[in-house]
Order: structure tokens, then C-alpha cells, then sequence
């Protein structure tokens, strides 16, 4: 069932707030898809999705190698009959604001601070489109 993104139902919204684990899907140099297990922050007012990561995981080579307009992709999270995917477009950020901003929104979803890391980047999600059963 497709939602707006920017204007979620609030059961969407709370299913997105809960500890749940989610995935990523970013697209390859080849076109083929990778997926891998990540933590996900929903930001709808501001109509985003952040992932927080190393600078040298395959997944940000990924989204880097689609250039600068950034990677389609996909993130997912499912729980028994409920499930909720963001779709949109990639980049990579650096900036300190932007890391410190997506560290403090992961703590709170998923209740612990990250470790510090040097490495770390945020892979923003500009969202275009929202879909699930929440």
C-alpha cells in the first residue's frame, strides 16, 4: 500500500520508530543488487532516511559510483505481517553536523550510541516514495 513519504500514516510512522533491523538495497557497478542488514533512521518532516556507516563499506562505493546525481535505492524493514520500504535517491555525506545529526538519530531509535569511528559517513536517502503494511 503506497504512502507519502513525507506524510505517513501514524502507524507507519511508529512501526518506522520501533527497534526493528533493517536492509539496504544499493545498486552495483554491474546493475545487480547488494543487500545488506543496517540500521535505519525515517526523518519525514525533512523527507529523509539515514544510514550510518564506514566510508570504505561496498555499500558506499556503491551509491559514490552512481556519481553525483546519487543511487536509486531501497531500504526495508519487516516484522512478521507488518513491513514498510523507503525508496529514493543516495548520497553520501560527511559533513560533521550531518554524521553527529544521524549518530544521535540512530541512538535514538535503536537505544545505544554508537562507538566513535573516524570513518563514518551517512548514506542520506532523498525519499520519493513509501509503501508497506504497518
Amino acid at each position: 500500500m503506497a504512502t507519502d513519504p513525507r506524510n505517513p500514516s501514524d502507524s507507519y510512522l511508529s512501526f518506522w520508530r520501533e527497534y526493528h533491523m533493517c536492509t539496504l538495497t544499493t545498486p552495483r557497478p554491474d546493475g545487480t543488487p547488494h543487500v545488506v542488514a543496517v540500521g535505519v533512521t525515517y526523518d519525514p518532516e525533512n523527507g529523509y532516511a539515514r544510514v550510518i556507516t564506514n566510508k570504505h563499506s561496498r555499500k558506499v562505493a556503491n551509491v559514490l559510483a552512481a556519481g553525483p546525481e546519487g543511487a536509486r535505492v531501497a531500504v526495508c524493514q519487516v516484522d512478521k505481517g507488518r513491513w514498510a520500504t523507503l525508496e529514493g535517491v543516495a548520497r553520501i555525506r560527511t559533513e560533521a553536523e550531518v554524521v553527529a545529526d544521524a549518530v544521535a538519530r540512530y541512538a535514538e531509535r535503536y537505544g545505544r550510541t554508537p562507538a566513535p569511528n573516524p570513518d563514518r559517513v551517512v548514506v542520506e536517502i532523498t525519499l520519493t516514495r513509501a509503501m508497506g503494511r504497518a
